[in-house]
């Protein structure tokens, strides 16, 4: 099991550094425009009616106020992806758990656990195969309720399905009339986290990835 990561603690630290140095030489630029500027301002200004120093000091006021703005994100920004490291170091520690979430499974001839949940009001409950490619391939009759039902990856005929991925959903019925059809979920081992741009994914046995937020409960496999 691997943890892999395209933008580690180091190369993100030391490109927030040479950020906050050019934007650091941006800012001494700008002010010294700025200085030149004003002092352009004074020099040819009506002797008749002479700017009030008081707008001078609220010029300087102002441009103080947009530097010390600019290196604050900066410094936010270094700190934001410090704590990301971090938590990717925490996330780490899903690998190897089994994750519960409504994304397609690897199925390699053994049972499939599968969580449904059928809408209020249902007498009747079918759950739904998808293969690989998003086709439905099997309906099948199961409990109305959240109890977990044993998919076994058979056939209509009772011959055994090809191995390779699938997702599941549920088609609520009531007197005949259909209710809806609700992604149904199942457990699937994390065997690795890797950070894709500011983000992490974990990656399921089988290939699918997905997200923390898509990741609904995580279970112990040895429990």
């Amino acid at each position: 099991m691997d943890i892999l990561t395209t933008q580690n603690a180091a190369p993100a630290t030391a490109a927030n550094s040479a950020a906050r140095t050019e934007t650091a030489a941006a800012l001494a630029s700008d002010f010294e425009t700025f200085l030149q500027m004003l002092t352009a301002q004074a020099k040819y200004q009506d002797p008749l009616e002479p700017i009030d120093s008081s707008e001078y000091a609220a010029q300087l006021a102002q441009f103080s106020m947009v530097e010390q703005q600019v290196l604050s994100n900066d410094l936010l920004a270094d700190l934001g992806a410090q704590m990301g490291a971090g938590s990717f170091g925490q996330l780490a520690g899903w690998i190897g758990m089994e994750a519960r979430t409504t994304v397609a499974v690897s199925y390699d001839g053994s049972p499939i656990t599968v969580l449904p949940r059928t809408e209020p009001g249902a007498d009747e409950a079918v759950l739904i195969a998808y293969n690989a490619d998003g086709a439905e391939i099997q309906r099948e009759q199961i409990p109305v309720g959240t109890a977990p039902y044993e998919w076994q990856g058979l056939s209509d005929l009772g011959a055994p399905l090809p191995d390779g991925i699938y997702r599941f959903a549920v088609e609520s019925m009531a007197v005949g009339q259909s209710l809806g059809i609700s992604p149904a979920e199942t457990f699937a081992p994390i065997t690795e986290a890797r950070r894709q741009g500011v983000e992490t994914v974990f990656v399921l046995a089988g290939g699918e990835t997905v997200t923390a937020d898509q990741v609904i409960a995580l279970r112990d496999p040895s429990l």
